[in-house]
């Protein structure tokens, strides 16, 4: 018997996360290819989030506790402008004393007043272990990856003899149009709804609170 359920919500609500989490439980996970393929995602994550924060402590006027650190946030906006995002050992170095640095992380403490990823802390926590020369992607890495959700993503397993069919659509405004093509035959639709968005504007217009946004 074939169950047919769609993943829907609001951009960034955690629908992907959901369906890899599907993936790595009821299926065959993902293989030492997917988890290569996926650190440049990794270090394109952890340099953004730390821009994020040098961003916002522009806006909010907070200072570096170090005024060293001045010149490793430098190298973090070039190595963006650049359109460069490996995570070199030099940048990583900068990268780690920033995150050490008071005035930085007063300013992730006020996160909910900036956009950034969920996922910052854990990747910066972790700097030097992405950064070491033999990195692979844990299965942990890749769910706590964010990347856009365009299209329809699909997945299919097997569970107590039935045979379910998961879809997750990109969550964008300029997404949810593409929602109604995959309503027909559909068993049930899971919604999906950040908890940690509620004091968060939306990227999109950064005025919308996420979590009203959610149920527009």
């Amino acid at each position: 018997m074939l169950i047919f359920f769609i993943i829907a919500g609001a951009g960034e609500s955690g629908k992907s996360t959901i369906l890899k989490q599907m993936r790595i439980l009821h299926k065959d996970g993902f293989s030492q290819q997917d988890l290569e393929m996926i650190r440049p995602v990794v270090y394109s994550n952890c340099i953004h989030s730390m821009l994020s924060i040098l961003r916002a402590m522009f806006h909010l006027q907070i200072e570096y506790a170090d005024n060293e650190r001045v010149r490793d946030s430098q190298l973090v906006f070039a190595t963006v402008h650049a359109n460069k995002e490996e995570l070199t050992e030099e940048l990583a170095a900068a990268m780690q004393r920033l995150w050490a640095d008071e005035g930085v992380r007063e300013c992730y403490r006020r996160s909910n007043e900036y956009q950034i990823d969920d996922s910052a802390k854990y990747f910066l926590d972790n700097l030097p272990r992405l950064s070491s020369l033999n990195y692979i992607p844990s299965e942990q890495d890749l769910l706590r990856t964010r990347i856009k959700t365009t299209g329809i993503t699909e997945v299919l397993f097997e569970l107590k003899g039935l045979t379910f069919r998961v879809i997750d659509v990109g969550g964008q405004r300029s997404e949810r149009k593409k929602w109604i093509h995959c309503f027909d035959n559909v068993n049930a639709i899971i919604f999906i709804s950040s908890l940690s968005e509620y004091d968060q504007t939306l990227r999109e217009d950064n005025c919308t609170v996420c979590y009203s946004r959610s149920f527009d």
